[in-house]
């Protein structure tokens, strides 16, 4: 599996005559992304990171479809600076995920959706919503393709150790391999989840609501030993 940062940094080491191929460096345009959102917020690139700022809901999804065994990181920062859409709330992904009509990609044209939050309960994806509901509960979801939203006891969590600090950049890190999934934040696996029916193949997102989120040195490659 290639790095997703591998182009920009062989850009770098061998220049120019590879700047174009630099193009499709993860938070070096918005080429690599594909962004469903709700009117009102913006998705940008700025200073080498990818800046969300939302009203009513976004889902940026990278465009190309990963295959277990893999891990997904990045370091994203809830901006709490004054800011017109500083919320501290709602450090959200999906990952694996899936549209079962379809073997598409879930943001494929016919298949698209608004943004709105509910528009996603018809996928197959593993989820987290990382400091939620306005800050008071961090929670993980097998997401089974129906509105029912299947929520396990031990996946809730609420202790003030699991909810967001404003202005404090996290090392998230995700892995689906050997029917598992997991979360990890600055190095601490919050959540662990043994698949009776592992999604093995499908896209990584980002999502949040009426937040604004910073995001760099995204990466996908083989999982960790």
């Amino acid at each position: 599996m290639k790095l997703a940062t591998f182009s920009f940094l062989a850009a770098l080491v061998l220049g120019p005559a590879i700047a174009q191929a630099a193009d499709r460096a993860p938070t070096a345009s918005l080429r690599p992304w594909a962004v469903e959102q709700m009117p009102g917020g913006s998705v940008t690139v700025r200073d080498g990171a990818l800046v969300i700022e939302d009203v009513a809901g976004s889902t940026v999804w990278w465009r190309e479809k990963l295959t277990a065994p893999v891990e997904i990181s990045y370091e994203v920062t809830v901006m709490a600076q004054g800011g017109p859409h500083d919320r501290v709330s709602d450090l959200n992904c999906f990952w694996m995920a899936q549209d079962p009509r379809s073997p598409a990609a879930p943001f494929a044209e016919r298949q698209a959706r608004s943004g709105k939050f509910s528009a996603y309960d018809s996928l197959l994806t593993y989820y987290v919503g990382y400091g939620g509901n306005d800050n008071t509960t961090t929670r993980f979801r097998r997401y089974d393709g129906t509105a029912a939203r299947p929520l396990l006891p031990e996946h809730d969590l609420g202790a003030k150790n699991f909810l967001l600090e404003p202005n404090r950049t996290y090392r998230i890190r995700l892995v689906a391999r050997d029917g598992i999934a997991e979360f990890w934040r600055d190095g601490e696996r919050i959540f662990s989840f043994r698949d009776p029916a592992p999604l093995t193949g499908g896209w990584f997102a980002f999502r949040t609501v009426r937040s604004h989120l910073v995001i760099k040195n995204f990466l996908i490659k083989p999982p960790s030993p």
